[in-house]
């Protein structure tokens, strides 16, 4: 995830380490941790170690906030950014539950800072509050998703085999 001063957020989930996964190997790190790039100097910093597998991230619109699941706990916590790019906090701010397949994967804000998780059954809604405001339910395990055409008011997702789009009616944001 991009941060509007050109810092790089990323976690390093060992998905490709595990076997069904990716090819079976060992861990070069004894965590899985969020990094951060610095966009002047290029150094990598560890911002957080305590996840299980982290996986998706998205800042909330203002930035002041960093959404991070976590895919082994089934669950997204929230983090205050300070200016100079450390997050702290770390509490669960939902939990992703249902009936389906699927886990915390991928993760977006929409142009109104309701957030977008991937989970059983499909895409979770949630308001900017927390607030479940429903599930976009999809036939296979979702593990990504975008917003597309020219209203940003179309979603496409990547599930198991396929690929999915339907209309919402809130604009996605923008990354350009």
């Amino acid at each position: 995830m991009v941060k509007s001063d050109g810092a790089i957020y990323f976690s390093d989930p060992t998905y490709g380490r595990m076997d069904g996964f990716g090819l079976l190997r060992d861990q070069d790190m004894d965590y899985q941790g969020v990094f951060r790039i610095d966009p002047i100097s290029g150094d990598i910093s560890l911002v957080a170690s305590d996840f299980g597998q982290p996986n998706g991230l998205t800042f909330s619109l203002d930035e002041t906030q960093l959404f991070i699941n976590d895919t082994d706990q089934g669950h997204i916590r929230v983090f205050e950014v300070a200016n100079d790019g450390s997050i702290s906090g770390g509490e669960v701010w939902a939990v992703p539950e249902g009936a389906g397949d699927g886990g915390c994967d991928g993760m977006k804000i929409d142009s109104e800072d309701n957030l977008y998780c991937t989970g059983p059954g499909g895409i979770h809604v949630y308001g900017p509050d927390a607030t479940s405001l429903g599930v976009i339910n999809v036939p296979e395990v979702v593990a990504n998703f975008t917003w597309g055409d020219d209203d940003l008011k179309t979603l496409y997702i990547t599930a198991s085999t396929s690929l999915y789009r339907t209309r919402v009616n809130i604009a996605g944001r923008s990354i350009s």
